[in-house]
C-alpha cells in the first residue's frame, strides 16, 4: 500500500502502562476509507492501542505513524463507550455536540456548518436546542457520534459504542456508521469483542491474539483458525457473515 493511500502504520510497536507490557511487536497498516474492527477478549491491548492511537500513549518500541496531515489529531473523532453529563446541569445537544470543537481551529460560520452536518449524519438534525439529558440510550450514542463528527474527522476511533444497546438500536447504529464510511470515506476503527457485528460490517479486522496481532481482510481473519487462536473456541460464522466489501 502506498505511504499516501495509508491513515497509520505500526511498526513492532510496544504499549504498556509502568512495569506491565500490554502489547509488543504490533504490524498494522490501515488505508483510508477502511473500515476496521479490533476484537479480542477482555484486558487483551484493544484500549491500549486506542490510546496510542489517539496520542494519548507514547510507544515502548517501535513506532507508530500517522499520515502527516493527521498527526496533530484535529482530524482524528473519538467516541468513548460512554459519557456521564452532570444532570443537574442542563446541556443542550447543540452545546455537547459543541465540545467536539474543542482544540481545534475552527471558528465562525464553520461551526455551524459542521455542527448541522454533524447531526444530519447521525439523525438528529432539528434536536439542537433539546436537553442531552432527556435523550434516550441510542440518542446518546448518536450524539457521541456527532460530537466526534463535529471536527470533521478523516479518522473515527470508537471504544465499544454499542455495550448496553438493545439489538434495534445496536442495529441502526452501525447502520450510521456504514453510510459514514461508504458516502463520506471516513476511515473507522470500531473496538468490540462481538464477532457477530465485525462479521457483517467489517472491510478489515484485526485479532488481538494471546501471541501477538493478527490483522487483514475480514474474510481472511474470521476464520475458526484465527478466532480461537484468539478466543481459545471457534464459533460457526457461516449465518453472521455478509457479502465482503470490494477491495
Amino acid at each position: 500500500m502506498s505511504q499516501d493511500a495509508l491513515v497509520l502504520r505500526a511498526r513492532g510497536l510496544a504499549l504498556g502502562y509502568g512495569a506491565k507490557t500490554v502489547l509488543t511487536g504490533v504490524d498494522l497498516e490501515v488505508g483510508a476509507g477502511e473500515f476496521w474492527f479490533l476484537i479480542g477478549p477482555n484486558g487483551s491491548g484493544k484500549t491500549t492501542l486506542l490510546r496510542a492511537i489517539l496520542g494519548m500513549l507514547e510507544p515502548r518500541a517501535g513506532s507508530l505513524e500517522l499520515r502527516p496531515d493527521l498527526a496533530s489529531r484535529e482530524r482524528v473523532g473519538f467516541v468513548p463507550q460512554r459519557c456521564v453529563v452532570n444532570p443537574s446541569l442542563r446541556t443542550t445537544v447543540r452545546e455537547f455536540v459543541s465540545l467536539g470543537l474543542v482544540g481545534t481551529r475552527v471558528r465562525g460560520p464553520e461551526r455551524g456548518r459542521n455542527l448541522r452536518w454533524a447531526l444530519e449524519r447521525v439523525g438528529l438534525a432539528g434536536r439542537e436546542d433539546a436537553d442531552h439529558g432527556s435523550l434516550s440510550g441510542g440518542q446518546h450514542q448518536r450524539a457521541l457520534v456527532a460530537r466526534a463528527l463535529v471536527r470533521r474527522p478523516e479518522l473515527l476511533v470508537l471504544d465499544e459504542p454499542t455495550a448496553g444497546l438493545d439489538v434495534v438500536t445496536e442495529d441502526a447504529f452501525l447502520h450510521t456508521l456504514s453510510d459514514l464510511n461508504r458516502d463520506e470515506g471516513v476511515t473507522l476503527l470500531f473496538v468490540t469483542h462481538e464477532l457477530q457485528i465485525a462479521a457483517r460490517y467489517a472491510s478489515h479486522v484485526a485479532l488481538f491474539c494471546p501471541d501477538g496481532l493478527a490483522s487483514g481482510r475480514r474474510g481472511e481473519m474470521l476464520r475458526p483458525g484465527s478466532i480461537e487462536r484468539a478466543f481459545g473456541r471457534a464459533p460457526d460464522l457461516g449465518t453472521w457473515l455478509a457479502p465482503e466489501p470490494a477491495p
